[in-house]
């Protein structure tokens, strides 16, 4: 199993390899802007690097919402990103679920997931896998809670698209983590990802703020055991920077029995 951290975009490698981490997220670009990622320099190297890379998608991108100012230039950003992340060896481009805005009718936000696949197949498809993940506040959201997660994956299904859980986001939506990857699997049929974050926000508070494993509301022996039935890679998108996410990481690997990248 490969254990890792969302990291700085700067030198990705370097702080794989300062965190002892396995994999490695970050973003290509400005994460609340809408610029189109550059190609980075160091590509040739971060595809030969023995380092499964992550990369998530801004936090601006909604292609769910009804308001064209943001859902058509979303299409277009998520496959730019999609575009670049192939292009450095990424195994995975994760993206937020999304939300239509108050009064809007929230199936027209699932269809919209559905353009987006076909937007995305008529330019030749993404070119690697796209991992939706679940999402931690909001009443109109297309991956908070697990009725919406089954009408959104009734919609898209039948593309090729992944699932990132991310166990804060589920704490704070609201959905109960014992037993959650058995009930996410019989909607998605599959965990890609897991984003291994504790909760500083309490059950239901619908509060997207990450804490250390061995922080926050959740029982850090629960947060394991989720980890554990998903047998996906990992994640820590945790503060405190080295120390904090390296102490989490190890805190993963002994108890899943996981080695570190050396040995």
């Amino acid at each position: 199993m490969r254990i890792g951290a969302h990291v700085d975009s700067t030198d990705p490698l370097a702080e794989a390899t300062a965190r002892e981490a396995g994999a490695v997220q970050f973003f290509l670009a400005d994460p609340q802007g809408w610029k189109a990622p550059k190609p980075r320099e160091d590509a040739e190297q971060l595809r030969a690097a023995d380092v499964d890379l992550y990369v998530h998608a801004p936090y601006v991108i909604n292609v769910a919402t009804l308001n064209n100012r943001i859902r058509i230039p979303s299409r277009k950003l998520l496959l730019g990103h999609a575009q670049a992340a192939a292009a450095i060896g990424a195994k995975g481009l994760i993206v937020h679920g999304g939300h239509v805005n108050a009064g809007d009718d929230l199936a027209v936000g699932f269809d919209n997931w559905r353009k987006t696949f076909a937007y995305a197949a008529d330019s030749g498809g993404f070119e690697l896998p796209v991992l939706i993940e679940n999402t931690a506040g909001g009443d109109n959201a297309c991956a908070r809670r697990l009725d919406a997660l089954a009408r959104l994956w009734d919609a898209v299904g039948d593309y090729e698209v992944g699932f990132c859980l991310d166990t804060c986001h589920a704490h704070a939506g609201g959905e109960e983590l014992l037993g959650l990857v058995d009930r996410v699997k019989a909607i998605t049929g599959r965990i890609d990802l897991v984003h291994a974050n504790n909760s500083k926000g309490a059950f239901n508070s619908g509060q997207d703020r990450h804490d250390n494993l061995d922080g926050g509301t959740i029982d850090p022996e629960l947060l394991v055991a989720v980890i554990r039935a998903a047998g996906a890679p990992v994640i820590v998108e945790t503060p405190g920077g080295v120390e904090g996410q390296g102490a989490d990481i190890t805190f993963l690997r002994d108890r899943l029995g996981a080695e570190s990248p050396t040995g």
